[in-house]
């Protein structure tokens, strides 16, 4: 039962990993599920404080007093039913979130230990699935409205079941040959296994929506065809132009983006072929991943996985502060340091390089000429500049170099410039307050909106496109708005 002082008496209970040694021989989700008293003892910790920081630090709004409340009571359907409310897909952000709402939470300032929400989330939904609370529950009616969404990642996944909700006929194109998009071939199974993207899909289908993959809209199906066929339109095909890196020696063998990279491991986990022609494997070569951010960090859980000789990821930017820094409180983001799992197997991380050219014999990459850098900030108003450091410049060996600095925006050739949508200053789909592009009855949603962000945005930008698809097709929507 809840205690309503055990945030006093009971500690945070850190996730538990299977061992490293065991781990890296497979590609299976290294996190151990938590058994079901410890996560009823961990939710007794949650303040039901009268401003909940996490409900507003979470993009989409997340009731966590109250599930968390269900939860230490016991009532695991009923936390179950509080968290669907606001979330279509809490079996992903449980497992991928970076947890915002634990960064905002009172006990951060309190006794530095947040309440584990992400784990008590993933604990909830996974009982869910486990004792039958996840059933299709297909509309009643039938509005008559059809309704075609473009891209199968979550935001994609997240307006296509809303709007199924409200009694529209959804049919979802996606040009991979499997659903999910970053969700299926970004991130890798020790963080995500396919199956349960598979699993709740299952679900998707039998309450009424139609997927159709391997289907590449603007090519395999004329942009006035799906105009045609359907009364709105959401373009929610992600953010996949990559940054790259323009220096000396780029066009060397043995330098690539971190998605194929990501993307080929992917497919050989779920049993695909993959040409060796084209193949890119981290086995026994010297892997250097340029970025520092969580794609980085993916690659190099994978590269490991991989049996790479050795794994050195660098990053532009100074390394963060490995504590908490007092006086930055919510809702500034912590600036700390981030060890991942994948930072926990093996490797080295260094910050504050720039790579001044890549060096290759016959063709073929084999070093990285770096220097140290430091970033200068003359007063409180300007930018920080970069300044090299004089006689910092050091080689790093690499038979494989991966770039995971980020993404542009989204891929422009094909659907965007058929349909001829207007974009903004950073070349994402410009919509107005109601997602709505310039084109009358198509809409945009996820990181080909708003740009490459985290799961949660994606959802929140999935839902709440679907609140105005709905409106704009029946005058007024009963779908809440997440912000």
């Amino acid at each position: 039962m809840r205690e309503d002082d055990a945030f006093l008496n009971v500690k945070r209970a850190k996730g538990k990993y299977r061992p490293v040694q065991e781990r890296v021989k497979d590609f299976r989700d290294v996190a151990v599920p938590r058994d079901e008293k410890t996560s009823q003892e961990q939710a007794t910790r949650c303040m039901d404080c009268g401003t909940p920081f996490c409900h507003w630090a979470c993009p989409i709004g997340n009731y966590v007093p109250d599930w968390n409340q269900e939860l230490a009571k016991g009532n695991w359907e009923e936390a179950y039913r509080v968290l669907q409310r606001t979330n279509n897909i809490p079996e992903m952000t449980g497992r991928l979130c970076p947890a915002l709402c634990e960064s905002a939470c009172v006990l951060v300032d309190v006794r530095d230990e947040a309440v584990t929400n992400r784990d008590n989330e993933l604990a909830v939904v996974e009982h869910a699935f486990a004792n039958g609370y996840v059933k299709p529950h297909p509309p009643s009616k039938r509005t008559g409205k059809k309704v075609a969404i473009v891209g199968s990642g979550p935001a994609g996944l997240c307006c296509a079941d809303q709007l199924n909700k409200a009694g529209h006929k959804v049919t979802v194109y996606e040009k991979a040959d499997k659903l999910g998009g970053m969700l299926r071939y970004g991130i890798p199974d020790f963080k995500l296994e396919k199956h349960l993207i598979d699993r709740r899909v299952a679900v998707w289908v039998e309450e009424g929506i139609d997927f159709k993959t391997s289907v590449n809209v603007g090519q395999d199906l004329s942009v006035e065809q799906l105009l045609k066929d359907n009364d709105a339109i959401c373009l929610a095909g992600g953010s996949r132009r990559p940054r790259d890196l323009p220096v000396l020696g780029r066009e060397l063998q043995g330098i690539h983006y971190a998605m194929p990279y990501l993307t080929q491991s992917n497919q050989r986990v779920m049993g695909a072929k993959v040409d060796p022609k084209n193949g890119i494997d981290a086995k026994g070569k010297n892997v250097v991943v340029i970025g520092g951010g969580d794609t980085g960090s993916d690659c190099v859980g994978t590269a490991n996985r991989q049996g790479a000789r050795q794994v050195v990821q660098i990053e532009l930017l100074p390394k963060p502060p490995e504590s908490l820094d007092p006086d930055l409180i919510w809702p500034d983001y912590p600036a700390i340091l981030k060890t991942t799992t994948s930072h926990e197997e093996g490797g080295e991380r260094d910050w504050s390089i720039l790579t001044k050219r890549f060096i290759g014999e016959k063709g073929q990459v084999k070093k990285l000429a770096c220097v140290r850098i430091e970033f200068i900030q003359k007063d409180k108003k300007s930018r920080p500049e970069m300044k090299e450091i004089p006689g910092s410049e050091f080689e790093i060996e690499a038979d494989l170099v991966i770039l995971a600095m980020g993404f542009l925006s989204p891929e422009g050739k094909g659907l965007l410039e058929e349909l001829g949508v207007e974009r903004d200053e950073r070349e994402n789909v410009k919509t107005d307050e109601n997602y709505q592009t310039s084109i009358e009855k198509v809409f945009s949603a996820g990181d080909m909106h708003r740009g490459q962000s985290l799961v949660a945005w994606a959802v929140c930008e999935g839902r709440n496109a679907a609140h105005y698809i709905d409106t704009y097709l029946m005058g007024k929507s009963k779908l809440p708005l997440m912000r």
